[in-house]
């Protein structure tokens, strides 16, 4: 009888401890997360989760991703137009991860990969435009950006689904020469229709006249 009880004794740690265990390798997944799980090193071949998940630990390990759409502000970055204009143009960015596998394995830091990409794609790209064409075509623009920086970031995993142009700053030399110039349009275009005006009077008069001498 003493043996057994001396068994059941030992039984009891064990227990407990493999209660601690197993408790310990569960893990709460978000449904708009998915767990990469890495065993021995080796991923498995498809993300888990949402939901509650086993870790057989210590031996797996996991890197949860986010799948919610993330907006990334692009900070001003100093462009040089296709005119010789120097401006400072910030933008935002909406990308989302739809390869959780890729977002891990093929990338260190997707975020921060992607920002650096958004970076250098707007200077390059309104670089090549006229500062004309970047304060009349934002939209155009941003779906060009939009085409460029998800290219690059496909092989990722990471889809971007918009770009937009934010803010424009122009230098004040800039803004007082565009003052000057629309205020040069209003009065050209104050001249056009005084002349237009006087015309249409002296085409009155002249009919007027001919009527007078019949």
């Amino acid at each position: 009888m003493e043996p057994v009880l001396a068994s059941l004794g030992c039984l009891g740690p064990l227990a407990v401890f493999a209660i601690i265990y197993v408790l310990s390798c569960l893990k709460v997944v978000n449904e708009y997360e998915r767990a990469v799980v890495f065993r021995l090193g080796k991923v498995l071949a498809t993300a888990k989760g949402p939901g509650l998940i086993f870790l057989f630990r210590p031996f797996d390990r996991a890197v949860v991703v986010s799948l919610r759409t993330v907006v990334l502000d692009v900070p001003s970055q100093d462009i040089i137009t296709k005119d010789n204009v120097t401006l400072k143009v910030s933008a935002v960015v909406y990308f989302k991860v739809v390869d959780t596998p890729s977002a891990v394995l093929k990338v260190e830091n997707y975020y921060y990969a992607t920002s650096q990409i958004a970076q250098t794609t707007l200077r390059s790209v309104l670089g090549e435009v006229s500062l004309d064409e970047l304060l009349a075509d934002r939209e155009k623009l941003g779906q060009r950006l939009r085409q460029i920086i998800d290219t690059s970031t496909e092989p990722w995993g990471v889809e971007v689904s918009g770009v937009e142009v934010k803010n424009v700053d122009l230098p004040e030399q800039v803004q007082r020469a565009m003052g000057r110039q629309a205020e040069a349009e209003r009065e050209k275009r104050a001249k056009i229709i005084a002349a237009a005006g006087e015309l249409l009077a002296s085409q009155e008069l002249l009919e007027a006249s001919n009527r007078m001498s019949q």
